[in-house]
């Protein structure tokens, strides 16, 4: 019963945290016609959740291996929830930008622990059908908060998009505080908290990010160059430290941990724009509304729901890392095909492509999960899933940055026209062809290294 109970919370905490995430771009227009925002600070609004998660991400999951990953998981949906509220009553979109970046905060302490809360709450022969589920229930808030955010926003304003995931967050909350009271893990601190090293982190991590949204400009660049070096000085420092953010010895010794995080990265860079980029493509060149444009979207996360499951079930049976790679397979398979869209494509081929994504994405985030968590001990299952999570935030915001970067070189910087509709569709067909050739070498990726022991 307690398993379930785990597996319910952290799963019901991740599709909140990346509901919350997804919806509010939904939102921001509404938000600009309340406070006479400026696109800028719109932007910042929208940014300013992801860079405040992925920057402590990987600080965070030390700290719940030392301190106690229920704790710290508890922390962060308390945070999330009080902030989510708090967001309802902004009087302004300063006070919003601050509660914007705590509630970001909160969802890196979720991520950081959840993964290992249901990692140690089940046994190696039934934890990969856990994972399953957990994975599907992030998935299920990323594809669907642009959809229903879109219709709570229509009915309920922009402040009632926070109200119902402060709801849905204290709902959660409640639920492992009444029943979970005598359950904790942690692990033995050994030394004091690596304060400059996490600092290097989220500098680099934010420089990064940033760069990725300034393209193609030169500020892109730069920040894009400042991110890697002080990624690189970051490892560097890691090598030395006495009680490290990230063990290095996990990248050199562990190839299994190493190169399946590298297969998470491509992953994420070479999907989570597609359903941007077919967006533009139903809208725009197919001539849909928003509402049936996201129904046909909702085909392809329908069966990544399902089929996650069923995937993490196959990854206690079989081994994961050979079901990660058949899944990527798929993915290249479905981004490849997209590459022959035409304004007269036939929406039965659509949508078989779709499905094609979406059950590649359940047979690969499903295993790869189960083989990054298997490929550690015990005291790093907390960093194991915090460093998943930064790829996949790595990832997301890579992918959205390669699509803006091709649409800005083929249409340009400015709002679209029918007469740039043939350039869009190039640009969607050429984005796809480069996802299509990074998935490819994700697959190589996900195999690489000895078998992971449970």
């Amino acid at each position: 019963m307690k398993q379930k109970m785990v597996l319910a919370v952290t799963s019901l905490a991740g599709f909140a945290s990346t509901f919350m995430g997804s919806s509010i771009n939904i939102a921001l227009p509404l938000i600009g016609d309340e406070f006479h925002a400026s696109a800028v600070m719109l932007g910042w609004i929208s940014l300013s959740f992801i860079l405040a998660t992925g920057a402590i991400l990987m600080p965070v999951g030390k700290l719940a291996d030392a301190y106690g990953r229920k704790r710290i998981f508890l922390i962060g949906l308390i945070l999330f929830t009080l902030t989510s509220f708090a967001s309802a009553l902004a009087p302004s979109t300063g006070v919003l930008l601050v509660l914007r970046v705590i509630q970001g905060l909160a969802s890196a302490f979720i991520f950081a622990s959840n993964t290992a809360m249901v990692s140690l709450a089940y046994p190696p022969e039934t934890r990969g059908r856990a994972l399953g589920t957990q994975v599907a229930g992030v998935y299920l808030g990323l594809t669907l908060g642009p959809i229903l955010g879109g219709v709570i926003s229509h009915h309920l304003g922009w402040r009632g998009l926070f109200v119902v995931v402060g709801g849905l967050g204290l709902l959660t909350w409640a639920t492992p505080t009444l029943t979970l009271r005598r359950i904790e893990w942690r692990e033995p601190k050994q030394a004091g908290f690596d304060i400059l090293g996490s600092a290097v982190w989220a500098l680099a991590f934010c420089a990064l990010l940033l760069g990725f949204s300034y393209l193609p400009g030169w500020a892109g660049a730069v920040l894009i160059a400042a991110g890697v070096g002080g990624i690189a000085l970051f490892l560097r420092w890691e090598g030395r430290a006495a009680d490290p953010v990230l063990n290095v010895d996990l990248l050199r010794h562990n190839s299994v941990f190493l190169f399946s995080n590298v297969a998470a990265l491509i992953n994420y860079a070479a999907t989570s724009a597609m359903t941007f980029l077919m967006s533009l493509y139903l809208q725009y060149n197919r001539g849909l509304d928003a509402q049936t444009a996201g129904f046909i979207l909702v085909c392809g996360t329908a069966l990544q729901t399902l089929f996650s499951p069923v995937a993490g079930r196959l990854a206690d049976r079989v081994q994961a890392r050979a079901l990660a790679s058949a899944g990527m397979g798929l993915c290249a398979l479905g981004l490849f095909a997209f590459v022959f869209l035409r304004e007269t494509t036939p929406y039965w081929y659509v949508l078989s492509t779709l499905s094609i994504l979406g059950i590649g994405f359940a047979f690969f985030a499903s295993p790869i999960t189960y083989t990054i968590m298997g490929s550690v001990a015990k005291p790093q299952v907390g960093l194991a899933g915090a460093t998943l999570a930064s790829m996949r935030v790595i990832g997301q915001t890579m992918s959205i940055g390669i699509a803006t970067l091709v649409l800005a070189v083929e249409v340009g910087r400015r709002a679209i026209h029918p007469a740039d509709y043939p350039q869009l569709l190039t640009s969607v067909r050429v984005t796809f062809a480069i996802f299509a050739a990074l998935c490819l070498a994700g697959v190589a990726a996900s195999l690489v290294g000895r078998r992971p022991e449970g």
